[in-house]
């Protein structure tokens, strides 16, 4: 007995008879067979839509040979069985109920009469409307979809069963109106079906040729009542396709399975989509060759925008962009949007949420949503906050905003303009850009912005091929004097990690991958062969005769070295300096430069200049050092601000300073200095205008105090959280280098868009008006902004720029914005712009590796990093590009990558110089200035000068007296008259703005002495050449980007430690090194 009720509860879940218990009566299991049981259910319908369909078609032939069959009984009999039947297993206690409807009734009208025929023969001629068995087939289509969708567990689209009910509706109205008036007719014209066919068509299609009529009142009254008919049912049905079009619209519909296992496709996830982020993705995804057959899927929680929709109605992107309404957090979202077949998933953050944090939080979700239903889908994940980024370390590549942002501006602050130069890398474009422009500067550097980073494999590469065994720094000068391109870095075949200019040590091998800088890649490239007729000796005349030919020529006839190889011995024990050498030779000869060794040479390579002069100043510190408590040491920071922070060496004190000491304006037991003057810092300060001290300034510090920046280089690093006047002049604004302006978090969202950055810009406008000699380097949110910087309404260049980007836009350039002269000084960058190097990523897996070494954001041992040199007037001996390279290359093994251009702007020739003496100059309290002034188009006013009554009475002053003086002149002179006049308006509102600030000083308690207040950028505009042909000639105050050698990688095996071998090594100053 316990065996048994213990083996009870065992056996109930394989017997459920409790189940079959309402179900073992007959009526039970037909119900179950006919009604509830999915498949067989379907089955049934079929065969009655099957038999409904017999019956028209029976009915029609039974029109044509106008002789009745004995077939319409037996589908009858069948027909009126299953009706029967079935009601009588759905009935549920209402008989009534069953009776009326409209399927039944029809059903006894169609079936009863053919019965009754069976035992009445003489009954067999009365016409019986068999053809209203079309509406019963509707009916049984409806069910039998129904049930399909039931049967294979799957929900058709709405739209789809719509659009099948207004056809089958149509279908039944035309057909019952074609066979009704037949009939009827039968009486009158005696019309055939294809008749009625015709006249119903031409009825309903409202045209009415009249050629056929109906006769008789009965037929007359069919066609009115099908029309009326009509016009009730068709319009409700076409109204309720609209609707299902309308929202099918809004959420996108799907992306269908054939089409996903046919086609490649990627699925872009955004929690909202804007016109410039589509814009952007579509342009720079699009831009490569090879995805032209791609299709973009995007899933996005918000109804498409009405711009959205605009644009995706163009030809070129309706056919390969599809929107789909919904979340990535829902499976059946993400099976709409065929996820797992996706080439590739693309989730991007909102960056004008309010709450960085909670849209970072969304974009992990997301991820790990899209992650767990597709595992095998690749990720490109944007995130915002680099606290969040050890939560997404499993997608393929990861770009945190925060990271890239304050690296590229701590690099802004010792490299100009690496901003502009990594925007520039990162984006596609064909280097077309402003190649009609009569200016010379907006020619080369819309050309040089078409250079790209391409990567090849070196035993399949023209350009490399032959390099083999020889050192890096050798291929990259050869390949540079051969054929323009710039090699950067390799990677090893068994390794992942890319090295940036390994040095000339590094042996190239066949296996490893090249990674190059040029307009197109190799693929691309055509080459043309040469014949080179010339030897050895004729190369040399060639090159030091009188005829003097172009560097690009002879780069191209040359055969192992680039430049004149007369001193071809060692280099002097000075170190790697570009100075001039004390050798001179004949005068008009170009002095000598050294080749660069196919192998380096351990007795020339100067490894221990390169590792000395980084630490030249740590031996012994100095007095100032001493009395000032500073003493440092290299190694890791000890803490890292946020998980997944990549450790750099970088310079550090020995012991932590307390917190008390770092507020600059409050003193405290340590110390009782309350502004950074009293600091005596000996190198300008740097100044970090932000919202708040997040995680982020890790990587703007990092890159400030990175092991190969000499101590005495280092600049001080001040923090403002609120930018009022007083605080400015309290942490040093009159003295500091540069000032960093990131746009603050709580701006970002704005009812309009492109206002979210309105408050940065006029503050950064004030700086620009109170300290023009400051410069100022700010991060907006919005790109089309920047054309707001350091605004001048009546500046006419500002205004050709203007419609240069206008031109440059309409042209579908990439990089309209590029030639506003803030953004092509690097004095303003969007962090949106570096969107693209996500979407690259897609084709050139390696950029946002190779972006974070030139960052600094990631070390790898043996990888080079980015810096600049400056050439001076001592430096011009070496004239071009190309004999700088070889320079650089035989010396230190430093990769020139491009060259960063300050020139003064040049007037044209409806906008030149002219000078008027003015005797009364005297009122203007200056007398630095000449008593001839030059007018000059960026010396335009671009305040209200009503607001200033001291400047108006003064500027009426002048005019006066300049109108006694000055006879009556045509037009052109008065303008220039007038022009001048704007000058002495803003240099009067200069001295009003001067006063200010100085009285603010004093009354601060601040020496004034060092605040200059006319000393601007305002005549100099400044631009970035990427990889210039090697005929360029180099000018004066010229900036060039380089990436010099990991000096960690040439210290002796036998070094205790890093730290040590910095400690004990006396070298030279990286500026001496540097210098030409």
């Amino acid at each position: 007995k316990d065996t048994d009720e213990t083996s009870l509860p065992m056996k109930i879940p394989r017997f459920r008879f409790e189940f079959y218990m309402n179900e073992n009566t007959f009526k039970e299991r037909l119900k179950l067979f006919f009604i509830k049981n999915q498949r067989s259910s379907l089955r049934i319908r079929l065969f009655n839509f099957s038999l409904k369909l017999l019956s028209c078609f029976l009915y029609i032939i039974r029109v044509l040979l106008d002789d009745p069959t004995q077939g319409l009984v037996s589908v009858a009999l069948i027909s009126l069985f299953e009706t029967l039947l079935l009601s009588y297993l759905s009935y549920k206690g209402n008989i009534w109920e069953q009776i009326l409807r409209i399927p039944f009734l029809l059903e006894i009208i169609n079936a009863v009469p053919f019965i009754i025929t069976i035992f009445w023969p003489v009954l067999r001629n009365l016409f019986i409307p068999v053809f209203l068995n079309c509406w019963l087939a509707k009916h049984a289509l409806e069910n039998m979809i129904n049930d399909l969708h039931r049967a294979i567990q799957r929900t058709q689209s709405a739209m789809f069963n719509q659009v099948l009910i207004l056809i089958s509706t149509l279908l039944c109205l035309i057909f019952t109106c074609i066979c009704g008036i037949q009939h009827l007719e039968r009486a009158g014209n005696r019309l055939t079906l294809f008749d009625s066919l015709y006249f119903c068509i031409v009825t309903f299609s409202t045209v009415g040729f009249g050629d056929v009529t109906p006769k008789i009142w009965p037929s007359k009254l069919l066609v009115v009542i099908m029309i009326c008919v009509a016009l009730v049912v068709l319009p409700i049905q076409f109204e309720q396709l609209a609707y299902l079009w309308m929202e099918r619209q809004k959420s996108g519909g799907n992306y269908s399975r054939h089409r996903a296992q046919t086609e490649k496709h990627v699925v872009l996830c955004v929690s909202s989509l804007k016109i410039d982020l589509l814009m952007d993705f579509l342009n720079e995804f699009y831009a490569h060759p090879r995805l032209q057959d791609y299709y973009v899927v995007i899933l996005c929680p918000t109804e498409m925008d009405a711009q959205v929709r605009r644009v995706l109605q163009i030809p070129m992107w309706s056919q390969r962009v599809i929107y789909l309404q919904g979340s990535a957090l829902k499976d059946q979202d993400l099976l709409r949007a065929k996820m797992d077949d996706a080439e590739a998933c693309f989730i991007l953050s909102s960056r004008c949420e309010v709450d960085r944090t909670a849209a970072d939080h969304q974009t992990i979700l997301r991820a790990w949503a899209v992650k767990d239903f597709a595992p095998n889908c690749p990720l490109y994940v944007q995130i915002l906050k680099p606290e969040n980024k050890f939560h997404i370390k499993f997608a393929d590549h990861v770009v945190c905003e925060e990271e890239f942002k304050y690296a590229m501006l701590a690099l802004n602050c010792i490299c100009p303009a690496t901003s502009t130069l990594i925007t520039l890398l990162v984006h596609t474009s064909r280097g077309q850009e402003s190649q009609q422009s009569p200016e010379q500067w907006q020619k080369m550097y819309g050309r040089c912005s078409g250079n790209e980073v391409y990567h090849i494999n070196l035993e399949e590469s023209t350009f490399f091929a032959e390099y083999e065994g020889k050192s890096f720094t050798y291929a990259s000068f050869h390949a540079h004097k051969k054929f323009g391109v710039c090699l950067i870095g390799v990677r090893k075949e068994d390794n992942k990690n890319i090295l940036l200019n390994p040095g000339p040590r590094y042996i190239m091998s066949s296996t490893d991958i090249c990674f190059y800088i040029n307009i197109t890649k190799e693929e691309n490239s055509a080459f043309k062969k040469q014949e080179k007729h010339r030897k050895k000796h004729e190369s040399k005349l060639s090159y030091h005769g009188a005829s003097r030919l172009p560097v690009h020529s002879i780069i191209a006839s040359m055969g192992t070295v680039a430049i004149d190889l007369q001193d071809t011995g060692c280099r002097t024990s000075s170190g790697p300096t570009l100075a001039l050498p004390s050798e001179g030779g004949k005068e008009g000869r170009r002095p000598s430069i050294a080749p660069v060794l196919e192998v380096a040479d351990s007795s020339s390579l100067q490894t221990c200049d390169l590792l000395s002069d980084q630490s030249e100043d740590e031996t012994t510190p100095s007095d100032d050092e001493v009395s000032a408590g500073l003493e440092y040491a290299k190694g890791y920071p000890p803490y890292s601000p946020y998980i997944g922070s990549s450790p750099t060496f970088c310079h550090l004190l020995h012991e932590k300073v307390p917190f008390c000491c770092l507020r600059l304006d409050k003193g405290c037991q340590h110390n009782y200095y309350e502004d950074a003057k009293a600091y005596g810092f000996k190198n300008k300060l740097i100044i970090v205008a932000a919202e708040t001290a997040g995680n982020g300034l890790y990587n703007f510090i990092v890159p400030l105090r990175a092991y190969y920046r000499p101590k005495k280089e280092l600049n001080p690093i001040v923090l403002l959280l609120d930018n009022p006047l007083d605080d400015l002049l309290r942490c040093g604004v009159t003295f500091a280098a540069n000032m960093v302006v990131v746009d603050k978090e709580s701006t970002m969202s704005a009812e309009e868009d492109y206002m979210a950055d309105a408050k940065t810009i006029v503050n950064v406008q004030t700086l620009f008006r109170l300290f023009s000699s400051l410069s100022i380097i700010t991060e907006l949110t919005h790109p089309a902004n920047m054309r707001f910087m350091q605004f001048r309404a009546k500046d006419c260049y500002s205004l050709a720029l203007s419609k240069l980007e206008k031109k440059e836009r309409e042209k579908g350039s990439n990089l309209a914005f590029m030639f506003r002269l803030p953004f092509a000084a690097g004095r303003v960058f969007s962090i949106s712009m570096l969107d693209t190097l996500l979407y690259q990523s897609f084709v050139k897996d390696y950029m946002i590796s190779i972006t974070r070494l030139l960052l600094g954001l990631d070390t790898t041992p043996g990888s080079g990093f980015l810096c600049s040199m400056k050439i001076t007037e001592e430096d011009l001996w070496i004239r071009t590009y190309a004999r700088l390279y070889q320079k650089l290359c035989s010396s230190t093994g430093d990769i020139p990558i491009g060259v960063y251009r300050t020139e003064s702007q040049k007037l044209t020739t409806s906008e030149s110089q002219i000078s008027i003496s003015v005797e009364e100059w005297e009122d203007t309290k200056d007398t630095k200035e000449q008593t001839s002034y030059r007018s000059n188009h960026r010396n335009s006013t671009s305040s209200d000068q009503s607001d200033h009554p001291l400047l108006r009475r003064k500027s009426m002053q002048w005019a006066r007296r300049l109108s006694r003086r000055v006879p009556r002149h045509s037009g052109k002179t008065a303008e220039k008259i007038n022009q001048q006049r704007m000058n002495l308006y803003r240099r009067s509102e200069r001295q009003e703005l001067a006063e200010l600030v100085k009285n603010r000083m004093k009354h601060l308690g601040l020496s004034p002495a060092g605040y200059d207040e006319m000393n601007d950028h305002q005549n100099t505009l400044s631009y970035i050449l990427i990889n210039p042909s090697p005929d360029t000639r180099l000018e004066l105050n010229d900036i060039v980007y380089l990436i010099r050698p990991d000096p960690l990688a040439y210290v002796p095996n036998t070094a205790p430690s890093r730290k040590d071998s910095f400690c004990h090594t006396v070298g030279q100053d990286t500026r001496e090194e540097t210098q030409l």
